[in-house]
């Protein structure tokens, strides 16, 4: 039989309120079991470009990610919020370690290729070539990974991949091992059918309420990624929920994903 394990993406606004995150932390810190935290970069790396006088572009939720602002996010990502994450994790009696994509050849990726769209060095997932046996060494072992959504090609290049993409192919990767539960939280309760209504969440998002969403505009902007993604992992059997980061405790929380 195997052990449960839980996978939780922390983005949003969370990340750049420092009371809200400190809450979820906590939250986190008492998940029972096995578990992996992968974080994004909330708005951090847009400030920070644009501190440097370095535009920030994105499109459909997405960022494009040119020569200067890899540096920025790599710096951001898997430096200043990694550590922030690990160092209050460890406060909160946790044993953790702050990885990216890129130690041991975590999360292996290709840049992505130029298609309508240059999105830069922006990474996509090698997914068979994860390292899940060093994720399941280090879980063995009560330690828990603080992932930062930065990865590498075989050419050594640093590449920017969706934190949502990421914990997804984790979860699928994984899945092998563990009893794999997925959350993706933000500042949101889950997926609104009512984007200006914060009390909308669906409880149970279907392939197709998903496509007549979508096709209304209801899902757009950045929850495509984060639900396409959530899509593919239940799709491979993982249980996948989209909710608010201080509900992670909850029973029940968030929507559900059904295929």
């Amino acid at each position: 039989m195997k052990t449960s394990l839980t996978l939780v993406k922390i983005g949003g606004n969370i990340i750049d309120d420092q009371v809200a995150l400190s809450l979820f932390l906590q939250e986190f810190a008492t998940l029972q079991g096995n578990k992996i935290l992968i974080h994004g970069g909330g708005k951090v790396a847009t400030q920070t470009s644009q501190k440097l006088g370095i535009e920030t572009q994105m499109v459909d939720g997405r960022r494009i990610t040119g020569n200067e602002e890899i540096k920025v996010v790599t710096m951001v990502y898997a430096g200043l919020i990694n550590k922030t994450i690990t160092a209050q994790l460890n406060a909160y009696g946790l044993q953790t370690l702050g990885l990216s994509g890129v130690d041991v050849h975590l999360i292996p990726a290709v840049k992505r290729a130029v298609k309508e769209i240059d999105y830069g060095f922006v990474g996509d997932i090698l997914t068979n070539k994860i390292n899940t046996n060093f994720l399941k060494l280090v879980l063995d072992q009560n330690i828990t990974p603080v992932i930062a959504p930065i990865a590498s090609d075989s050419a050594g290049n640093l590449l920017n991949v969706n934190a949502d993409t990421i914990a997804c192919a984790l979860a699928v990767a994984l899945n092998k091992y563990f009893d794999i539960k997925l959350a993706l939280c933000f500042e949101k309760k889950g997926v609104l059918s009512d984007p200006a209504d914060v009390n909308s969440a669906i409880a149970e998002l279907t392939l197709p309420l998903y496509e007549t969403y979508k096709q209304q505009g209801i899902i757009s902007k950045g929850m495509l990624p984060k639900t396409e993604n959530a899509f593919f992992a239940a799709t491979n059997g993982v249980k996948v929920v989209i909710g608010h980061a201080l509900d992670i405790n909850k029973t029940h929380f968030g929507t559900t994903f059904t295929i």
